[in-house]
């Protein structure tokens, strides 16, 4: 391969991750509630533009066509995920894949690639500030990005995903297990709809519990610090200036922000519970039963798979098309994944099978073993 075809090549697919990448970030713009981030995804998506741009003069001085702007099926799949359940449903995402793309530009001998490998870098951290914060980011945020990240957040397609991955493979494989010790149709539904209330009911619950008691938990917290603030404001600005300046602003203009947010006395509480404790007061986590409703709904939707074949036939024809249906599921599955590891489909897609397959040949082996000693 000449020097030249793999600068082609090279150039193509830096244009490309800047052509998702500005999507993406204009896509967040238009979900964003929050005017400052909304404000932050507009000037990364001009940034990510102006970087596609950079690289197509470079494939116009080589004389190569340039084919039309298209986001990639991933980037295509994580808007239609923004659009659809807002930004915070994919920016940790999102976050995982830009840092893991800011190093893409290392090691490239390009004019461009060295200017936009600390722009990159830049733009990593931005977002993993963004995405680590319960609620957003403030306007004293958004002003310092290089600050200390927050923990904490969460990537809710990573749980979607992994809700559903564990409805398949637990009811296939309980199901492949009950099919090894008998052959009767109604033993093997009956176990398998037991199982799917049975780990869906559980999930939802732990899910709620979960949520319900973290929403109890801000609202004791944001308590707290009302009543620190009624007493002691002092206090309470020295604390906002010294965030300000963990963020990276200098001590004078750290301590100057925090005079002006503690005059705004009306919106005060609001802004020490986004900045001090991480907490939205307006959603304090989400809906404990949204959550529990969704996680049952997710683990239902998995267990559908390899149930499905049992609603209609019986015996070994069954059997051979649950693990057909069931892996068409665990391909699906794999396949998303892709959108957070960035790995090939067909990689993460087969070793979903492989793996998914493998644990129910397994419950097969074992529900054979008992049905032939109870015979």
């Amino acid at each position: 391969m000449t020097g030249n075809k793999q600068d082609i090549e090279r150039y193509l697919a830096n244009r490309q991750k800047e052509i998702d990448g500005a999507a993406l970030y204009q896509v967040l713009a238009e979900t964003e509630k929050q005017p400052q981030m909304a404000q932050v995804y507009r000037k990364l998506a001009a940034s990510e533009e102006k970087h596609a741009a950079a690289w197509e003069k470079k494939l116009e001085e080589l004389k190569v066509p340039i084919p039309p702007r298209k986001p990639t099926w991933r980037a295509a799949t994580m808007i239609w995920l923004a659009k659809r359940f807002g930004p915070q449903f994919v920016l940790p995402t999102i976050a995982g894949n830009e840092k893991a793309d800011s190093q893409a530009y290392d090691g490239q001998p390009d004019e461009e690639a060295q200017e936009f490998s600390l722009e990159e870098k830049s733009h990593a951290r931005m977002l993993l500030v963004a995405s680590n914060s319960t609620g957003g980011m403030s306007g004293g945020t958004v002003a310092q990005l290089e600050g200390r990240h927050k923990a904490g957040g969460g990537n809710a397609l990573r749980a979607a995903v992994l809700g559903a991955n564990d409805g398949l493979v637990s009811i296939l494989s309980l199901t492949m297990g009950v099919a090894g010790a008998t052959n009767s149709r109604t033993d093997i539904l009956i176990a398998g709809l037991a199982g799917v209330l049975a780990g869906a009911g559980s999930m939802a619950l732990g899910e709620w519990l979960s949520v319900q008691s973290s929403r109890e938990l801000y609202e004791h917290q944001i308590k707290i610090e009302a009543e620190e603030i009624a007493v002691s404001p002092e206090e309470e600005q020295e604390e906002l200036a010294l965030i300000y300046q963990s963020k990276g602003l200098p001590e004078d203009r750290a301590r100057e922000m925090a005079a002006h947010m503690m005059a705004d006395t009306a919106n005060i509480l609001d802004t020490l519970a986004r900045e001090e404790l991480g907490i939205d007061p307006e959603e304090l986590g989400g809906s404990a039963y949204e959550a529990a409703f969704t996680s049952f709904f997710l683990f239902a939707f998995g267990a559908l798979f390899p149930m499905l074949p049992y609603f209609f036939i019986g015996g070994t024809q069954a059997i051979l098309l649950s693990l057909v249906v069931s892996a068409s599921g665990l391909f699906i599955i794999g396949a998303a994944i892709t959108l957070m590891t960035g790995k090939s489909v067909w990689f993460s897609g087969t070793r979903q099978v492989l793996v998914g397959i493998a644990a129910a040949a397994l419950t097969y082996g074992v529900g054979k073993l008992i049905g032939v000693s109870v015979g």
